[in-house]
């Protein structure tokens, strides 16, 4: 059976589910839900697994799509994040113009722009789909951003931009929710504080699947869009990207080694909550799509204290 949400333009893309047995690492092809393990003929293979060797296991895996028989399908199940073991999460703050330009940034070039990143706790932090992402507490501006999530396949150390993008195995969606009053501290010397603002609780839901980064042609042509409650936010291209990703894994790779399995966040388009002064509330359902991936949905919970 067709499964009418399967990206077009790959193949193959890789899932985790939510099992009764446990974290299931999955092939997903337009057919159906393949474990992992038997796909790959290995008991016990996690998804972290696959980038040990990125370029050989997805090789394997391309070869052995063809050869599935629908008939062992397995049946759907709640998603987890896709990459649930990330070594590092990484985000690049502040990187679409046009999403300058409506937190009152104006004139914004490549020359007068730093590129900077700050850290998520993957822990803490990756969620996947679902009932799963936590209102902060104490917080009232909790806020959303929708990004073209980069994962790294092979480890990456003071690459040049030309060579970058060979080090990515895939994509995914992320979502980069933040508790903007927490993340100001204007009283005082440093301004900003990056962990109270953005290393929140369950503040990163990844997903629903892996699309590897062969069934991208640019990754600076991609559209992205997010909706809260039904009502479009967020709508626009990493066309819009003052440094583009393979900009940014280069100058990561010059300020630490990027490791197989880390996942990149790339920056945020404009129309997030913080322009308009709009933001979440606990009840409230955000989609957040990315053409050739799919679409991720997360409602908004309660605080909680453990």
């Amino acid at each position: 059976m067709k499964r009418p949400d399967f990206p077009k333009n790959t193949a193959w893309a890789l899932c985790t589910l939510d099992t009764k047995e446990g974290p299931l690492a999955c092939v997903e092809v337009e057919s159906g839900l393949f474990p992992l393990a038997k796909v790959l003929n290995s008991n016990g293979l996690r998804n972290i697994d696959l980038f040990d060797d990125w370029t050989e296991n997805a090789r394997r895996i391309s070869d052995a799509v063809p050869r599935l028989n629908p008939k062992d399908a397995i049946s759907e199940a709640p998603r987890l994040a896709p990459i649930l073991y990330p070594g590092k999460v990484l985000c690049a703050g502040a990187n679409y113009y046009r999403h300058l330009e409506e937190m009152g940034v104006t004139g914004a070039t490549k020359e007068n722009q730093r590129l900077f990143f700050f850290f998520k706790p993957p822990r803490n932090a990756i969620v996947g789909a679902g009932a799963t992402v936590h209102m902060p507490l104490d917080t009232h501006a909790f806020d959303w951003e929708i990004e073209l999530a980069a994962v790294i396949g092979k480890r990456t150390r003071a690459v040049s931009v030309e060579d970058a993008l060979a080090h990515v195995a895939g994509y995914t969606i992320g979502v980069d929710f933040s508790a903007r009053d927490h993340n100001q501290a204007p009283n005082t010397f440093y301004k900003l504080d990056w962990v109270a603002g953005k290393a929140q609780e369950t503040c990163c839901p990844t997903g629903p699947r892996f699309v590897p980064a062969s069934a991208f042609s640019d990754p600076q042509a991609i559209r992205l869009r997010l909706s809260v409650n039904g009502e479009p936010k967020q709508d626009d291209t990493t066309g819009d990207m003052i440094f583009s990703l393979a900009e940014q894994i280069s100058t990561l790779s010059r300020i630490m080694a990027l490791d197989p399995g880390d996942i990149l966040l790339t920056g945020t388009p404009a129309g997030v909550g913080a322009a308009k002064k709009t933001f979440l509330n606990v009840g409230d359902v955000v989609v957040s799509e990315i053409d050739g991936i799919g679409r991720l949905e997360n409602s908004i919970q309660a605080p909680r204290t453990t």
